[in-house]
């Protein structure tokens, strides 16, 4: 198990650019099953998760080219469909999220696919019921195989209808979307997810002759067609990254410079680190934070307690959370923070507590987080990455503290952050890989 010594206490300067984003490059390479032609996509983050996509894809018979680091042709005219049932492929796919989203490419191509449950994060019960009602309203059948613990789906003809979702599941949208292009008829998903995301997914579909209306609400149309053809497609850099960026910047930073961060995608994330009172200063596609002495909590107009809390697009982000507790932890004032998705997201802060921060778990959802100012520095401290982003507000908080801090299991960190220390050490940092 491979762990980062950061030694914290360094005050981070200069320029810094996100990579493509993870979560976006997970749905729009799994389109590629979607047709016999060449799909090229370029800014594809060097990251596990994304990486081990790539390589169950070249497992089915996928033809994978990687033109430069970041930049992959996919294309998937002579697939191995007798892998899918193989023990193998179950056992990739369980290891893996993100492997849940080539079941709807599959399921609109070929009429069958078989999954597994899923692995990733330790954040609580993802489920997938609303993938699996999606695909049933729109013609399949799926029965669980007990001694495989996987499920397997088949359909002659998907056939497009109306679908009221459960819940604006992003991964759920992308896959019912993904099976629906091809289904026949027109298909309607209201309370579809509605994240750049799938925006971007939804655009490139269109590039190769999908029709799909609605993109950026949560009523989409989509109309099926006989086939796809290839197109090419750029990743939007990864807002997740931004926002962990502007508060390292905040707690760190004598003045962090974050490129090209096509700012019209970032939704609330820029005005909820200013209710914590960081100043950002967009210039262009750029983002500047300068150093902060201090930083204050705003209040309510009616002077309650600061509350943030997750929801779907256009609302907060939940993978910004944790970052947020790390940050207010130095704020001049107090915040409850309201974690709505994921149950176990929360637990992390017991390492935070460990570090000398003040935060009060109030249940697995809730949060209350009281400033430190800077007036009480955190201490160095080991701890254990739990998740991705638990694992990037950790390694904020070990560069802000006192001392060398020690994060075991940072193959959850490279899950979702391309190169994290050597881009973190070219701004002042000093973190080392053992």
């Amino acid at each position: 198990m491979q762990s980062f010594l950061i030694e914290g206490g360094r005050p981070l300067k200069g320029t810094i650019t996100p990579q493509g984003a993870k979560n976006e490059a997970l749905e729009v390479i799994c389109t590629a099953i979607l047709t016999t032609e060449e799909v090229r996509i370029s800014n594809v983050p060097d990251i596990l998760d994304v990486n081990n996509l790539i390589q169950l894809l070249a497992d089915i018979g996928v033809k994978v080219t990687r033109h430069t680091r970041n930049d992959y042709s996919f294309k998937a005219d002579e697939l191995n469909l007798d892998f899918l049932s193989s023990d193998e492929f179950v056992h990739k796919c369980a290891a893996l999220r993100g492997s849940v989203l080539l079941i709807g490419p599959l399921l609109g191509r070929f009429g069958k696919a078989m999954v597994a449950q899923p692995g990733g994060d330790k954040i609580g019960r993802r489920r997938l019921d609303t993938h699996f009602l999606g695909f049933r309203m729109l013609g399949a059948s799926f029965e669980r195989v007990p001694d495989r613990n996987v499920y397997e789906l088949r359909a002659k003809q998907l056939q497009g209808r109306y679908m009221l979702l459960d819940e604006a599941s992003i991964t759920g949208t992308a896959n019912i979307i993904m099976a629906a292009v091809l289904a026949k008829g027109k298909t309607t998903i209201y309370n579809a997810a509605c994240e750049p995301y799938i925006q971007q997914l939804c655009r490139l579909l269109n590039r190769m002759g999908a029709r799909i209306g609605g993109i950026g609400s949560n009523l989409l149309t989509i109309e099926g067609v006989e086939s796809l053809h290839g197109a090419t497609h750029q990743v939007l850099p990864d807002m997740i990254e931004v926002g962990s960026f502007i508060g390292m910047a905040a707690m760190v930073g004598q003045g962090i410079r974050i490129k090209n961060v096509s700012v019209e995608n970032l939704g609330l994330i820029p005005d909820t680190f200013k209710r914590l009172g960081i100043n950002i200063n967009i210039e262009g596609d750029d983002l500047f934070v300068p150093h902060h002495e201090h930083y204050q909590v705003e209040a309510f107009i009616d002077g309650s307690i600061m509350t943030l809390a997750d929801a779907p697009w256009p609302g907060l982000t939940p993978d910004l959370l944790s970052v947020l507790i790390v940050v207010t932890t130095q704020a001049r004032g107090s915040v409850l923070f309201h974690q709505k998705m994921f149950e176990s997201r929360l637990f992390f802060v017991d390492k935070v507590i460990d570090m000398g921060a003040q935060i009060i778990l109030c249940d697995p959802h809730r949060a209350v987080v009281i400033g430190h100012d800077h007036k009480l520095q955190l201490r160095a401290g080991r701890m254990t990455s739990p998740d991705i982003r638990a694992g990037i507000a950790l390694l904020i908080a070990a560069l802000s503290a006192n001392g060398t801090s020690q994060i075991d299991n940072i193959a959850q960190i490279d899950r979702g952050y391309e190169d994290i220390e050597a881009r973190l050490n070219a701004l002042g940092a000093n973190i080392k890989r053992v």
